[in-house]
């Protein structure tokens, strides 16, 4: 059996989690249960950035030790998944001394063993939200972060140990031209590329334990410092699987298949993440894909406004499986989307009300009437699922189902007039149909698994009416 390894972005726990999140954790999780379809042994991790220094500020705000702090938020970030039905095999904590810790070492000292690894005094703006010293071209006209406007950066003095970055611009303008690292979409790999040819500088990967509070992972050989966030929040995607400590899980599932990120941390990922893994001689990762930002109303969700959307308030007021309906097919997967409140109510009313939900209902009722029982078959993804679901177009793959197979499905109905029918000619008349509705529910598995699996299970055997799949939204 062939594996399959899935990862999500390791988000900031220094606040409750958001629709963003909700998102991706979903994206990542069609993913791997597309990828268990096709019969393949499925990794699927994700993990808490717990060793941040927005994290330490956030717990002294609250007057609360960090790691109760990151403890309680990490677990509300594992409720959330849990709630969305989304299959973590893995949630990494970073602040993991056992497990973690070393296994950031480990990447470290080979870093060092490369040559890569130098200390010297610097001095820049820092951006605590992106948690990274910025140029200053490479800020807005008022001096800001792009990612945080609004938000004024410290300017930090500090003796620090860099990594030798500027060392692997060639190698990996060469990796990510010929996509031997793929990344998609394409105007994101164009990004990576234009970044890279401005010109890689040398990055700092320490901080002073005066400025880090002590917290997180201590640099190997240096009591007075901490390994950078970023160099150790990305290494979960190893040390979750046994880097450091077991070597036998670690080459079994390294290297990632997928990493599946927003777009304001490709650098990150596409650069940083690489180089690390360059300079220490390890497998490289063999996708990455980042999707778009959610905007709220059409507005750029944040605290200030008051726009932020939670949710577990939206997965207690209309379900999990709309939830993720609206997000993988309404959000575009290569861009930017909005979430409207409007808008989640009229697609849940059109597409899964009026559309699926309408179409089970009265083919389970004509064929509890005709005490049909069906047996079970093989049933198969349709080939442009496939191919939708290999490149991540979620919304495209849902759009091809409701659009081509739903309404198709409708329109035969209509025309058939089963209800007018009785006896085995209302029985013949909709056997082609259930198969119909049972492959379209197949299909559903990795974005709708509740509801897909409700389906199967109503029609197969002897055939019940069943409930209401979608209660209509007054």
């Amino acid at each position: 059996m062939s594996k399959y390894y899935v990862t999500t972005a390791i988000p900031y726990v220094n606040a409750a989690p958001h629709i963003g999140h909700a998102l991706e954790f979903l994206q990542g999780d069609t993913i791997a249960r597309y990828h268990k379809l096709l019969g393949q042994e499925v990794m699927f991790l994700s993990g808490g950035d717990e060793n941040a220094l927005k994290n330490v500020q956030a717990a002294e705000v609250v007057g609360k030790a960090v790691q109760e702090f990151v403890d309680e938020n990490t677990a509300v970030f594992l409720d959330l998944a849990k709630k969305l039905n989304v299959e973590y095999d893995i949630f990494q904590k970073g602040s993991d001394a056992k497990i973690h810790f070393p296994s950031s070492q480990k990447l470290w000292e080979l870093c060092a063993k490369a040559g890569d690894i130098y200390s010297k005094t610097y001095k820049g703006p820092y951006c605590v939200g992106c948690e990274t010293f910025y140029d200053k071209d490479e800020l807005n006209e008022n001096g800001e972060c792009f990612e945080h406007p609004g938000k004024e950066l410290e300017v930090v003095e500090e003796e620090n140990y860099f990594f030798k970055l500027s060392k692997y611009e060639k190698q990996l303008i060469e990796l990510i031209s010929n996509d031997k690292l793929k990344i998609l979409p394409q105007t994101r790999k164009n990004e990576v590329l234009g970044f890279l040819k401005q010109g890689l500088k040398d990055i700092s990967i320490s901080r002073s334990n005066e400025r880090a509070k002590n917290w997180g992972v201590p640099v190997p050989g240096d009591d007075s410092q901490r390994i950078y966030v970023w160099f150790d929040a990305l290494n979960i995607y190893q040390s979750g699987i046994g880097f450091g400590w077991d070597e036998k899980s670690y080459s079994k599932w390294w290297p990632a298949d997928i990493h599946v990120i927003g777009k304001g941390i490709i650098r990150f990922h596409a650069v940083y993440w690489i180089a690390f893994l360059l300079s220490a001689g390890l497998k490289l990762p063999k996708e990455i894909f980042a999707h778009g930002y959610i905007t709220v109303e059409g507005q750029k969700m944040s605290k200030t406004i008051g726009n932020v959307v939670d949710p577990f308030e939206l997965i207690k007021k209309y379900g999990v499986d709309p939830l993720r309906y609206y997000l993988l097919r309404e959000i575009p997967s290569y861009s930017d989307g909005d979430f409207s409140s409007s808008r989640f109510q009229e697609l849940y009313n059109a597409d899964l009300a009026n559309g699926l939900g309408n179409l089970v209902a009265r083919v389970s009722t004509l064929a509890a009437k005709a005490k049909l029982s069906i047996s079970d078959i093989e049933l198969k993804l349709y080939p442009e699922v496939e191919r939708y679901l290999k490149v991540y177009r979620f919304d495209q793959a849902l759009e091809f189902i409701w659009n081509d197979k739903i309404t198709s499905l409708d329109k035969k109905i209509d025309k058939r007039k089963p209800w007018k029918l009785e006896g085995d000619k209302l029985s013949n008349s909709l056997m082609d149909i259930i198969l119909e509705i049972k492959i379209i529910a197949y299909n559903l598995k990795p974005f709708l698994p509740s509801t897909a699996n409700t389906i199967i299970k109503q029609l197969s055997g002897t055939i019940t009416k069943g409930g209401v799949l979608f209660p209509r939204l007054e």
